[in-house]
Formats: structure tokens, sequence, C-alpha cells
């Protein structure tokens, strides 16, 4: 049995292969223009490394990919052209939005509309209106629709239409006649419904979902077919799965049906792969710190669950479907430092991305990037960077950093750890975001770091929050990839069921609940999986009468008198943990209903174990390295290979490994625990006094 995880970036892609659920092998192979080439050639590199032969048809290979295609067409601006058919007199629905802006007291905001998405001349109100529970108030008039679509692809090239028709998740009868009139006359366009998309009610969020899925659907069903056609030698899709944003994985078949579910797949990855990791090593509440090239995001996984959320936003807007929560913000390797006309530091966000990347890269890069700092205080060793397949240029680094220092009358490295600090200011802001804004003291939780940078900053980011204890997994620069192959196959259904929780029909309520259990069904056995494999979830999206948001909380029992009386409980006792109080003697109403499918895959455990040391157990080299507050002086070097479980690496070192540079500081340890993760303690954290500050925040 051979599974291929596959995780794109923007300077590598880095492939992880598991041979019968216990041996691992992890390549990094230069990301290329054509995402495909670079994929196909990592693949074939990891399974030269794995002693397989890449043409032997015998060989039943699973490929799991999570990729940025969806995101980044959004980002770009390279989506489809979209058209978008709403019910008549709805037209400007997305325009108006809720009347919310995110920059409350910003007085020169621009109007939050998504152009880019649909502009005005591309939006058409169709004759049809149904009521409130479903039922046909006006019959659809296909053929005005059809006369708009047929302007829509003759004038402007339209590839992809968005439907969003009133109450449809009510009744999805009219968008479907108009989805099966569109495509008998335009087989070619591609065509989302809000009913399949997001059947829920808000019809603005639907709008929006609805339209980010169609301006990205033609770019996703191109790029999963070629893919799985270079990857399957029988060129059957069904070997190819695909991460979603909400952690789980499906088949390339089925994310193509609902491309929207894929603009957090990769994000997504690394924090199901942290929770892997630091199970076994005792953690169960832990903050993810995936620091890349271009961005930071993190996570917090409290009792070893994900928060998933159904009220995610990209780029500002609003995505009415399940995700994990996940903060991320424009603070990563190639983040540039800068000043303003005060003289003032910055760092971020913009980025010098992989093209042409920080100036070490030698790419033509001319100004100082985070990265080149870590270069200039010693952190990143040129000669062993990406396993030494990447040249690096230190002098190019101490050139752009010392230009910018002499600007401020200050030393080069002393400018690296200014721009180190507010680097690193950036990324506690975000965890306290995610962890003290909500009410959880990050004191109680591990961080665990990966990504190309996330060890260099986790301990300075762990001080500030009085984080005690650093988990490094065994493939830091390679996680999201692995965490595709330990993630479960799954499978959400959700629709509207507006009633009071107190007196509901409890016989509707299992009826809606039995709708979703027999779509929920079918997918799956389209996709070859037995019903005697499957697990189902329900639960129900709940709030007090006359909020306007709800949550989410699971259906642990059935739908008798004391089921839901255990589910009012947990709705009371969730809202309390969440915004810090509760009205138990209010109505709690039902708003939507969910189930969720799930496939377990075989475990995975046995990867899970410290290695056997390559080599001597002793530093392989000293080198000059500066930490805030000594300066620059000679510094232990370890390979981490070379680590036996159980030795104690106390700082200041550096461990270096071929996807990741560890930095240990002053005050700290590091040591490998029995399931292969580098543990760091930070000793003197307990008596700080950003310990005590943080504890009377929460307090």
């Amino acid at each position: 049995m051979i599974e291929i995880g596959i995780d794109i970036g923007g300077t590598f892609t880095d492939v992880v292969c598991i041979q019968n659920h216990s041996t691992m092998h992890v390549v990094k192979s230069l990301s290329t223009k054509d995402v495909v080439t670079g994929v196909v050639n990592g693949v074939h590199e990891v399974l030269r490394v794995a002693g397989v032969d890449p043409s032997d048809t015998a060989i039943r290979v699973t490929h799991v990919h999570g990729t940025t295609v969806a995101t980044n067409a959004i980002l770009e601006g390279t989506g489809a052209v979209t058209a978008f058919l709403c019910t008549a007199g709805h037209e400007d629905a997305i325009e108006i939005g809720r009347q919310k802006r995110s920059g409350m007291y910003d007085l020169m905001a621009d109007a939050e509309t998504p152009h880019h998405l649909c502009p005005k001349r591309l939006r058409f109100g169709v004759t049809e209106r149904l009521d409130g529970k479903g039922g046909v108030v006006t019959p659809l008039d296909a053929g005005m629709a059809l006369a708009a679509v047929d302007r829509f692809v003759e004038r402007d090239k339209v590839t992809s239409i968005a439907v969003c028709l009133l109450n449809s998740y009510r009744n999805p009868m009219h968008e479907q006649q108009l989805k099966a009139a569109i495509l008998e006359r335009h087989p070619r366009l591609s065509v989302s419904l809000s009913s399949e998309i997001a059947p829920v009610f808000r019809e603005y969020e639907r709008s929006v979902v609805t339209l980010f899925d169609a301006y990205v659907r033609p770019i996703v069903e191109g790029y999963l077919r070629q893919l799985a056609s270079h990857l399957a030698a029988d060129e059957d899709a069904s070997q190819l799965r695909v991460m979603q944003s909400r952690g789980g994985i499906t088949s390339a078949r089925l994310a193509a049906r609902q491309p929207v579910s894929m603009l957090l797949s990769g994000p997504a990855g690394g924090v199901a792969g942290a929770r892997f990791v630091t199970r076994a090593s005792g953690f169960d509440d832990i903050v993810t710190f995936d620091t890349g090239g271009t961005s930071t995001d993190i996570s917090l996984i409290r009792g070893g669950e994900m928060h998933i959320t159904n009220e995610a936003s990209f780029k500002g807007y609003p995505i009415q479907f399940p995700m994990i929560d996940i903060h991320t913000i424009g603070s990563g390797g190639g983040s540039i430092a800068w000043l303003d006309e005060a003289g003032g530091l910055h760092v971020g966000p913009r980025s010098a991305g992989s093209t042409p990347g920080p100036a070490c890269y030698g790419r033509g890069g001319e100004l100082p990037t985070v990265t080149d700092c870590s270069v200039v205080l010693g952190y990143i060793n040129p000669a062993t960077f990406a396993g030494g397949r990447v040249p690096l240029y230190p002098e190019k680094a101490h050139e752009v950093v010392g230009r910018l220092a002499q600007r401020l009358g200050m030393s080069p490295v002393d400018m690296a750890l200014g721009i180190h600090r507010i680097a690193n200011a950036q990324m506690v802001e975000a965890i306290k975001l995610v962890t003290v804004r909500r009410g959880f003291d990050p004191r109680k939780a591990a961080l665990v770091a990966f990504g190309g940078a996330g060890p260099i900053h986790a301990p300075a980011v762990a001080r500030e929050l009085a984080i005690a204890h650093i988990v490094i997994p065994a493939v830091p620069g390679a996680l999201s990839a692995l965490g595709f192959l330990v993630s479960d196959i799954e499978f959400e259904g959700q629709r509207s069921f507006m009633a009071r929780l107190q007196g509901v029909d409890t016989v509707a309520l299992q009826a809606a609940f039995d709708a979703l259990d027999l779509a929920g069904g079918k997918v799956l056995e389209q996709e070859g999986i037995a019903d005697q494999q499957v697990l189902a979830t329900r639960s129900l999206d709940l709030r007090y009468i006359g909020q306007s948001y709800e949550l989410n909380v699971a259906l642990e029992g059935g739908l008798d008198a004391e089921g839901l009386d255990d589910l009012a409980a947990a709705f009371h006792a969730k809202h309390r943990e969440i915004y810090g109080h509760a009205s138990q003697d209010r109505a709690v109403e039902i708003v939507n209903i969910r189930m969720v499918h799930v496939q377990p895959l075989a475990p995975k455990h046995g990867l899970l174990r410290a290695a056997e040391p390559v080599g001597a157990s002793e530093p392989y080299e000293f080198r000059q390295c500066a930490f805030p507050g000594i300066g620059m002086g000679p510094v232990a070097c370890w390979r981490r290979e070379q680590l036996p479980q159980g030795l104690v690496v106390s700082g200041p070192a550096l461990i270096e490994q071929a996807d990741a540079a560890l930095v240990v500081p002053p005050g700290w340890s590091a040591a490998v625990d029995s399931t292969g993760n580098l543990i760091f303690t930070d000793t003197a954290a307990a008596g700080t006094p950003t310990h005590r500050a943080l504890a009377e925040t929460i307090a």
C-alpha cells in the first residue's frame, strides 16, 4: 500500500510517501511554473527513494493533495468570467450585503462588493419566486434567463454561472430546472447552484459563497482533471484525493463538484498533521504555528478536536462553508522590512514571495526580509538550507540588512534582531486573537511549530505568551503533506431547519436528518465506500431567539426529551465558554442541521517513533549566532538525525535538518521524545513578568 501526500508551496513541493501505514519518506521538489510538472517530478522522486517503480501498475498508489489553485485564482484575480443569476429584484444583494464594514472607523472605506467576482453588468434577475416554505409563487421563466445567458456568453465570454434564487434552500426545484436548461443550451459552461453549495438561509451569504464557487470552478475542474491523468496510469480520478478546508479528505471527483471546499486545503493539512503528531506526545491542547514564506497560519485545538467554523471569511467576504478556524497574518520569512516617512520600522505585510524572494536567494531581491535577517543572525546555514538544494548568498543578506541599518544608525545584527522582534510581536498578537480573546489561557497549551520558518520564531513567540512547551514534528517543513495522509474521508451535508428547540416536531427533525443521511450515503456509495465503514455524526446550529449568529452543537443523544434537554444544556455551556455568559431561561432556536459521514482510514501511529541516531551525538560545529541580550557569539550546531531519544540539548544552540532550521535560545532546552517529536521546554517561563501579566489579563 503506497500513499503519497503532496503540498505545493511557492518554492518547494513537499511530498510525503507512506508505505504500509508505517514507513515514511520525504522529499522536497522545486515547484515549477507548470504546477503539475512539479508535482509529478516530486512523486517520481519520492517513489524512487521508497524503492517503488512508478510504472508498476500492480502497485495501487493513492495520492492525497492539498492545493492553493482555488485560493490563488481569487487572490490573483485569474478566475473564470462569471455571471450571476438571482431572483428578479435581488440583483444588488451582494452590493447591499449586511450593511456592515470590516473597518468600522475607516472614513475612506471603499464599498465592500465582490466586483472582481461578478460586476453589475453580469448580473441578471430571473422571473420566478418561491415563498418562505418553498412553495411556488411565480413560475420560473427559463426562456428569459436563457436569453440573458446567451448574451453573457456571446458578448462577455462568460464561462461560469452562479445561481442563487430566493428561498431555494427550501426548494431547489427552480435552480435545478435553470441549471438543466443552461447546460442543454451551453454544455461547456460551469454552473454552481446555491442549493448544492450552501442550502441554508441568509441570501447574501449564499450568494457570495456560490459566486466564489463559480469563479474558481472551471480552473479547479481543469486542474484536477489534468493532475489525475498524470498521476494515475489508468486515468482513474478516484486515485487522487483532495484535502478539504474542514480537515477531511475527499475524492478529486467530489471536490470538483464543490471547489469552494478547497479554499484552505493546504493550511488545513498542517492543522490535521499537528493534531496527529502531538496526541502521541500527550498534548491535547495546542496552538498550531505554521510560518512559511508569505504568511503565518494559526489555529487552536482544544481537547484534541479541531475547531470547525461555518462562518469563515475570505478577503473580507463571508464563506458560509465548513472550514477549520485558521487565522492568517501576512508575516513570514519573505515579509519585507521598511521604514515609513517618520523613520518607523515596519515588517510586512508586503512580501518578496518566491520571486524574486529574499535577497539571500540571489534571484534579484533587493529589500531586506525576515529570512535575510535569519541569515545575518546565523540561524540559517547556507550550506544546508533546504538540504543543500537551494544555494544561498549570505553576503546579499548582509548587504540589504546593513543598508537599512545604516539609515537608523544601527549595526546589521541589531537591525536583524529588531526586525525579528517586530515580526514575532505580530505573531504573538495573532495567537492572542485565537486564545486570550476567546477566553483560553495559552499557558495551558503547547505551541506546535512547523513550516520552513516556524521553528526559528517559535521560542521567542512562546516566551512572550508564557507557553512552556514547543513541539517540533519530525518533518516540520512537510507537516501539511503528512496531515493529508492522516486525515479521514469526510462528507458533510447541511440544510436549514427553523424551529424552537423546546417543543420541536421531533418526527420532522428526524426525517430531516434521515434525508441528510440518505444523501450522504449515496455520495459515499458512488465513491466506493461501504456502509459498514462509515460513521455518521449529527449536529445543530443553535441560538437564542433574537440572536443573529449561531453556535454548532453536537447531538450526542437521541431526539427524545432527555436528548433535547442535554442538547440545550450543551448549547448553554458552549455559549458561556465562548461569550462568557449564558441565559438558561431564554428559548433556544434551531437554525440549521448538519450531518458528517466519516470513513476512518487505517491508523498510522507506527510512523511516530524516535529514529535511531545517525552518527555521533555531539555538535558538528560551532557557528557565530546572535541572540537578544547576549549579542553574537559561538553556538553549538547539531544535526537532528544525530539526536538520540532522551538527549537534552541546552540553549543557546541550533538544530538543523533538511526542511527547517531550529533555534534553541538561552533558557530553553530540547529533547527527542519516544514519538520522534522534538520537545522544547522553557524552564524559566513560569516566573517571567509576561507570564504573571498574562494570568492577570485572563483572570
